[in-house]
Parts: structure tokens; sequence; C-alpha cells
């Protein structure tokens, strides 16, 4: 029987399969489910302080509504000092979440000043998870901020949280730098403790009849893993932290390839959704017959064999092999018949 243990962000997981930060995971009978069916780790839905604020906004407009009515009554309600009720809420949902199963849970955060990204963080290791997600991801919209500046915000944002917590921090990242590769060195250099590639955003659509903006919520196909396994396969003995993949995790053969790029483990969610929470069972079952069918016992002995390190055709990590590609267009001709 093949062994599936792997490490992430320094603990041992009993096989590679975690599932990402989602609405699922605020459900207790889900979790439960998740870690009957094989899961190894849980992410926590995110905690994202843009709601947070939202919150004490709309609380401040309630209780300064009837603000100085007249020169007798100055304000209706005292202005309260307290932090909103959603920090709170979160911090007892995490908890319990934790509470309730054996696996590892780690929390996510989303954050927008940095003085708040290591407020939350020393609140969340009090929960008793066993790490923590920083979800970091910058919205290309203002044409006059310097690149530089996001990337440097970033790292010290990781270096604030390493310094004030005692249990592992990693990073989720989305490929929109300007040199992932460079952010990625520098962050592992900071001590991140693992790298999920990648944060998945969701792009506004039109609605051409109404003519107004709408945002549809698309799950992840197979087609979306190309881009993390590439950097899997960059990074694999190229960083001390771990390397988790994220995006268009379907199946146990999706993680096979995973691996054999070079990660540690994977983050599964659209699957949950598409097949049910019972499909980590198929997943993990699809690659213990395949480690057998190789003859590999250990997930170390096939991770990382087709990295760019490891594998002796350089070309899929190069521009080489879109050249490549294009020289080759009657292959694709005769495939869709455009030509005998």
């Amino acid at each position: 029987m093949a062994n599936l243990k792997t490490r992430y962000m320094g603990l041992e997981l009993k096989n590679p399969i975690i599932i990402g930060a989602c609405n699922l995971v605020t459900n207790i009978d889900n979790l439960r489910r998740m870690e009957k069916a094989g899961a190894a780790a849980i992410v926590y839905k995110s905690l994202f302080e843009e709601e947070i604020q939202l919150e004490n906004l709309e609380l401040y407009e309630r209780k300064t509504e009837y603000e100085e009515r007249n020169a007798e009554m100055i304000t209706l309600f005292p202005d309260s000092k307290t932090e909103p009720s959603d920090i709170w809420e979160h911090l007892n949902a995490l908890k319990k979440a934790k509470e309730s199963v054996t696996i590892p849970v780690f929390a996510s955060i989303n954050a927008v000043f940095n003085e708040t990204w290591v407020e939350y963080a020393k609140k969340i290791e009090e929960t008793g998870v066993d790490g923590i997600e920083l979800n970091f991801y910058t919205v290309p919209e203002k044409f006059y901020k310097e690149y530089e500046n996001i990337e440097k915000k970033q790292i010290k944002i990781l270096t604030d949280v390493k310094s004030v917590v005692s249990i592992p921090v990693s990073v989720k990242l989305s490929p929109f730098y300007s040199n992932p590769l460079q952010l990625i060195s520098d962050l592992d250099k900071a001590g991140t403790d693992a790298f999920i590639l990648f944060n998945r955003l969701f792009q506004p659509d039109i609605d051409i009849q109404t003519e107004k903006h709408h945002f549809p919520y698309i799950l992840s196909n197979v087609e979306d893993n190309r881009l993390p396994l590439r950097f899997a396969g960059l990074l694999y003995g190229n960083t001390n932290a771990s390397i988790c993949t994220n995006s268009g995790i379907i199946s146990g053969y999706d993680v096979i390839k995973m691996i054999l790029a070079g990660a540690d483990s994977v983050q599964i969610v659209s699957t949950l959704y598409l097949n049910q929470i019972e499909v980590i069972g198929s997943i993990i079952g699809e690659l213990e017959k395949w480690m057998d069918s190789k003859g590999y016992k250990t997930i170390d002995s096939f991770k990382g064999k087709l990295s760019k390190k490891n594998s002796e055709n350089k070309l899929p990590y190069h521009r080489a092999q879109y050249m490549d590609f294009m020289m080759n267009t009657s292959q694709i001709l005769k495939k869709y018949k455009i030509i005998n």
C-alpha cells in the first residue's frame, strides 16, 4: 500500500489533499464529512477586512443617524469603541472549526492595512489553528501606483506577521506580478512556510441585455491547472518553503501531475461543488492506484520528477515551447480538420 504522507508548512499531513478556503467549510457537518472522506487539512474561509470595515461603517451610520436633532439632544447613541462583531464571530467560528476535526485547520486573512494584518494574525493564533494563510493579491486599477511598492508592502506584511506569531505562515499569490519568481524568492527569504499557487480571482462580466456588470461564479476546470503546474516545476528545488498548487485540481490524476511537477500538496474547492465532498475519497483512491501501478511507495519517490531541476527536457519551462508549438501548426490544422 502506498504511503501518501507529505509535509506542508512544517507539518506532516496524511496525504496531499487540502480543502481550500470556501463557503463549504463554514458548516461543521461539512468539515466532519471532509475529514471522514480523507482530507488531510482544511483552510477556513478567509477573513476579509473590507467586510469588517463595511459593517463598522454601517454601524456608525446607524448610531449617528439622530445626532444633534435639537439643542438638548446632542447624540442618541453613545459612540462605541468596540470592534465590529464580525471579527469575533469569525474567530469563534474558526475556533469551533478547529475543535470539530482532528486534522490541521488553517486560517486565511485578507486585510487592507499593514497593522490590521498583524492584529488579525495575533487574534487568529489564539483560536488554536495550525497555521495562517496570507491571501495576497492586488487588482490593477491605478496607473500611478509604483509596482515595486506593491511587492515591498507584501514582503513587509509577511515579515511583520511572522514576528508576532509562532505558528506557520503561508502566502497565497496571484500570478499578476511583474516578476512572480523574484517576489517568491524574496518572500522565501523573508521566511514564508509555504506558497499557494495561485489565487483564483473572480473577474466581472457584462450582461449585454441589461448593459450592467455582473459577477458570475465560475468553477475552475482542468485547463486552469496549467499555470500552477508550470510554476510548481520551476520552484521545485529552488525554495525552502512548501509548494501547494490550486485551481483546476479536479481528480486524482490532476494531483499526480502536480506532484510530478514538484508540488508538496494541492488545494481543492471546485471539485467539491461539482462532485460532492465524498469525491475526496475517489481522488485519494486514484492517487494510490497510480502509485501502486508505478511501484512508487512514497510521495517523495516521484515528487519533482518532471520539474525543471530534474527533467532532462527543459523545453516545457522555456519560451521555446511556444515557438515549437507555433512551428507545428500543421498538426493543429489536421486535428481540427482544416487540412487533410
